[in-house]
């Protein structure tokens, strides 16, 4: 069984000071190609602990990445650590000098010489690309271990690890145990819902179910050996048993949501008053989505006079219809103003529109609350985009009410 590790280095990472997603990242990328972390590490930006850090590793691994510390600046100190642990100098490599030139001249900027201090690499080292930044990684056979020195820019991370590190881990080693992943998303179900409806499921040799929860989400991921025969019914089988709470299979919901109006030829406008430009925001995230939203429009937020249920749900189809017709599009999302711990939502189409007033059932923080609110504005339009009820059930929401307006033949 290989044994891998990764080393995250800095101050910033080990006080807390920001996430470590690149650690979280390479764990999810590594498992799902056969290559599980065993040991994961933080060290500072101190030369001596870094050196020895990176020593015992080697020792004690088949496979390192070290992640971070490439830069230009005084606190960067990997490659140095890296010549002390291998008992070697530094030397210049005047590809990656002419490499950085390269990319400030094309920005009409002279390079810092203090960029220099990033073609200096630990003897023998062999140089790994980044076409977009200027810190190239490095990789050198250390005692047992093949170690990978990356940058800590996630973007130019992420880029290496695939490009470079994975290719060669794949030529070195067998990947026996590579996986594939095949992932949908829930919302309105809880883990441990979730957990007790699969529990019916036999999984096969080989398989596993993970989860992730990530408001208002939660990932479900049937982990499978490469290319299973099982793996698309298997899926389809919890998928099932789900129910309509899965928003999407392989994609966020805002991908799915967009692919589906791109399809149809249907555009979206959407009025915001609690949810402050959340959804509208959100929206933006993918092509298909970002093209086919027409407006984005908010109210202030400050609450209404106090209105009975029935008054509150008439008045969200009135400002929906009229924001739907006024804009021209098929169809129209909105959120109304949050008062006795409420809030109305609403959607209107072709064949009519629909508004549900929701409360949560815990104490959410403000921001919180506004991504729960308009995930459910968003599931009542992929409801309505995939011929389900536009009304959903959500485990962690409160249902205060809700109408259904048809439209005028």
């Amino acid at each position: 069984m290989l044994r891998v590790t990764m080393i995250s280095t800095g101050e910033e990472v080990l006080h807390g000071d920001i996430v470590d997603s690149n650690a979280a990242w390479l764990s999810r990328l590594f498992f799902q190609h056969g290559f599980p972390l065993s040991r994961r590490t933080t060290v500072g930006d101190k030369l001596e602990d870094l050196a020895a850090e990176i020593e015992h590793c080697s020792l004690t691994a088949d496979i390192v990445v070290v992640n971070g510390g490439l830069g230009p600046t005084t606190d960067d100190l990997t490659a140095q650590a890296a010549a002390i642990a291998a008992d070697s100098g530094l030397e210049q490599s005047d590809y990656w000098v002419q490499q950085m030139q390269d990319k400030y001249q094309a920005f009409g900027r002279e390079m810092p010489k203090t960029n220099l201090k990033q073609a200096m690499l630990p003897e023998g080292a062999e140089l790994l690309e980044n076409p977009i930044g200027t810190a190239c990684g490095f990789a050198m056979k250390l005692n047992r271990a093949w170690v990978y020195f990356t940058p800590g820019v996630p973007s130019e991370f992420k880029k290496m690890a695939i490009e470079e590190i994975l290719p060669r881990l794949t030529s070195q080693f067998d990947a026996a145990h590579a996986l594939d992943c095949h992932r949908f998303y829930t919302f309105g179900l809880s883990e441990s819902g979730i957990g007790q409806t699969l529990s019916t499921v036999s999984l096969p040799a080989g398989f596993e179910v993970g989860y992730r929860s990530s408001l208002p989400f939660i990932e479900v991921k049937l982990f499978t050996p490469r290319n299973a025969a099982q793996a698309t019914s298997l899926q389809q089988l919890m998928i099932e048993l789900l129910g309509d709470n899965v928003v999407s299979i392989g994609r966020d919901i805002v991908q799915h949501v967009g692919q589906q109006l791109v399809a149809t030829e249907q555009r979206l406008t959407v009025v915001e008053q609690f949810t402050g430009g959340w959804l509208t925001n959100w929206l933006q995230d993918h092509s298909e989505s970002r093209s086919t939203l027409e407006q984005g429009l908010m109210l202030l937020a400050e609450p209404a006079p106090e209105l009975g249920n029935d008054d509150s749900l008439k008045e969200a189809i009135t400002i929906v219809s009229a924001a739907r017709d006024k804009a021209g599009v098929q169809l129209a999302l909105m959120s109304g103003a949050y008062y006795d711990e409420g809030v109305t939502v609403a959607l209107s189409t072709p064949d009519g529109s629909w508004a549900q007033r929701v409360k949560a059932k815990r104490k959410y923080n403000h921001n919180a609350l506004r991504s729960v609110v308009a995930t459910v504005m968003l599931d009542m339009l992929r409801r309505y985009l995939d011929g389900k009820p536009v009304i959903g059930q959500y485990e962690f929401l409160v249902s205060e009410g809700d109408v259904f307006l048809p439209a005028e033949r």
